[in-house]
C-alpha cells in the first residue's frame, strides 16, 4: 500500500522515482532511515514514453548493477533494449518494495520557517526534514526559436517523441543534431531506407570495441567511470560536455556518419539559419567530423596507455581510417526541393526547477552543489550527469552517488539530534559537516 501524502511529515523526501530515486530509497532503508519516494507517472516513464522503438543502452549490462540488485541476465555483454530496461526497473521496484507513491506530481518546494521543508503535490502538501530531488536533467524538451520559421507543411518533432520511419509522413527526413539520440535516430532511419539529411554538430566518438574489448570494459578497469569532478581544472565546463555517440544496437558497433556519408546519406555542418523553406549551415563540417575522430583516437590512446602499463595480453589493431571527406560540404539547403518533409530536432532537453522555491541555483539555472549537497540545509540533489563522477547519471554509477547521499543525510540527522538535545532547538548546522 502506498503512503499516505497529505498532511504528513517524513524524515527525508524523495522526488523522483528513476533509477536513481529507487537508489536513494534502498541506502536510506539500509540505514533505517523514514522516506517516501514521490514519482510523478509510473515507474520507467522516461524510457517508456521518451524513447524510440528501436532504443537500447550504449552501456552493456553487466553495468546495470543498481543498488544490491546486480544484472542476472544470460547476456551481460549485450546491450539492454527499451523494455527490457522497463521491465528491469519494475522488477527492482518488486525486489525493493519502497515506499513509493506513483502518479503524484510535486508542484512547489519551500522551506518552512522553522526549517521544515514544505512540498506541495496533486496529491496534497506534505513536510520532510530533508530532500533529495531525483528527478533528473532532462526535463523539457529543447527546440530552438528558429523552428519557428519553418514552413506549416513541414513536420517537426522532438526526439522525444521520435518513435520509427514508418510514423513520419514520406519523403526526406532532417535531423538536426549529433549526441547520442541524433546519430542513433539517423541510423535508425537511414537502415529503415530513408532519404536522412544529419546536421552535424561537436559531439564526440566512442568505438564500441577495441583490442579485444568493448572500450566501456577497457574504461571502467582504468577507473574513468568512478574519477571524481574534482580531479578537472575545468568542473564546470565538464559538466556540460555532450555524451560520446556509439550504439549497441545489434550486438553494439561504432557509429561511423562517415560511412553513412558514404552510402548517401546527406551531411552538414550545424544549422545556423532558417528563412522559409531554406536552411543555412556553418563551414565546420570537417572540423566537426575530424574532431569526433580525435576523440575516439584519444581514447585508444589512453587505452593503449593502459594496457602497456599493466602488461595485459592484449590483440593488437589497426586504427581507424577515415571512409569519405566532404569535398565542398553544403551550406544551404532548400527543404522543398530535396522532398524533405520531416525535421526531427535531437537538441538535447532543459532543466525545469521552477517549482523549487529555494535559491540553490546558478546564473543557468543549475543547481549549485557538491557531491549533490547544496548550501540549503537538508536539499540534495542526484541523478546528474557528472555529479560526481563521469558514471553518476547512469545506472553504472547513481548507487554509488546514492550511498554517499544516504551517509551525508545519516550524519546530519545526528548531529541535528546532539545540538537539539543539547540546546533543546532545532539545528541547521548540517550545512558545516564535511563531505568527505
Amino acid at each position: 500500500m502506498s503512503p499516505r501524502l497529505a498532511g504528513s511529515h517524513h524524515a527525508v523526501a524523495i522526488v523522483g522515482g528513476g533509477q536513481a530515486g529507487l537508489s536513494m530509497s534502498y541506502h536510506l532503508r539500509e540505514r533505517g532511515i523514514d522516506h517516501v519516494v514521490v514519482e510523478a507517472h509510473r515507474v520507467g516513464h522516461e524510457w517508456r514514453e521518451r524513447r524510440w522503438d528501436s532504443f537500447c543502452l550504449v552501456t552493456p549490462n553487466w553495468q546495470c548493477r543498481l543498488p544490491g540488485f546486480p544484472y542476472a541476465g544470460d547476456d551481460p555483454d549485450g546491450f539492454m533494449v527499451r523494455e527490457e530496461i522497463v521491465r528491469h526497473l519494475e522488477e527492482y521496484v518488486a525486489f525493493l518494495r519502497p515506499p513509493l507513491v506513483a502518479g503524484v506530481r510535486v508542484t512547489g518546494l519551500r522551506k518552512g520557517a522553522g526549517g521544515t521543508f514544505e512540498l506541495a503535490t496533486s496529491a496534497g502538501d506534505f513536510t520532510a526534514d530533508q530532500v533529495v530531488v531525483a528527478t533528473g536533467p532532462y526535463h523539457a524538451p529543447a527546440v530552438p526559436r528558429m523552428a519557428e520559421r519553418l514552413p506549416v507543411g513541414v513536420e517537426q518533432l522532438h526526439s522525444s517523441r521520435y518513435r520509427n520511419a514508418d510514423r513520419l509522413p514520406a519523403g526526406g527526413v532532417l535531423v538536426v543534431g549529433t549526441g547520442q539520440s541524433g546519430c542513433q535516430i539517423a541510423e535508425d532511419l537511414h537502415l529503415a531506407g530513408r532519404r536522412v539529411h544529419l546536421a552535424v554538430g561537436g559531439a564526440p566518438r566512442v568505438a564500441r570495441f577495441y583490442r579485444g574489448r568493448d572500450c566501456v570494459a577497457w574504461l571502467d578497469a582504468m577507473g574513468h567511470y568512478a574519477r571524481g569532478i574534482d580531479a578537472f581544472d575545468d568542473a564546470s565546463a565538464v559538466r556540460m560536455r555532450v555524451n560520446h555517440y556509439v550504439t549497441g544496437r545489434d550486438g553494439g558497433r561504432d557509429i561511423d556518419l562517415r560511412a553513412f556519408a558514404r552510402e548517401g546519406m546527406r551531411l552538414y555542418g550545424r544549422l545556423t539559419g532558417i528563412e522559409g523553406g531554406g536552411l543555412e549551415f556553418a563551414d565546420d563540417l570537417e572540423a566537426n567530423l575530424d574532431r569526433a575522430d580525435a576523440v575516439a583516437d584519444g581514447i585508444k590512446d589512453a587505452i593503449d596507455a593502459y594496457i602497456a602499463r599493466e602488461g595485459i595480453d592484449a590483440p593488437r589493431e589497426a586504427r581507424y581510417v577515415p571512409v569519405w571527406r566532404p569535398d565542398a560540404p553544403p551550406r544551404a539547403l532548400d527543404l522543398a526541393d530535396e522532398g524533405i518533409t520531416s525535421v526531427i530536432w535531437c537538441t538535447g532537453f532543459t532543466r525545469d526547477h521552477r517549482w523549487i522555491g529555494i535559491p540553490v541555483f546558478d546564473g543557468r539555472g543549475y543547481p549549485m552543489h557538491r557531491r549533490g549537497v547544496t548550501s540549503c540545509p537538508g536539499l540534495s540533489f542526484l541523478g546528474l550527469p557528472w555529479q560526481y563522477a563521469w558514471g553518476s547519471g547512469r545506472f553504472e554509477g547513481v548507487g554509488r552517488d546514492a550511498a554517499f547521499l544516504a551517509r551525508h543525510i545519516d550524519a546530519s540527522r545526528r548531529l541535528a539530534d546532539v545540538c537539539g538535545a543539547l540546546t533543546g532547538a532545532p539545528t541547521e548546522l548540517t550545512a558545516a559537516l564535511p563531505l568527505g
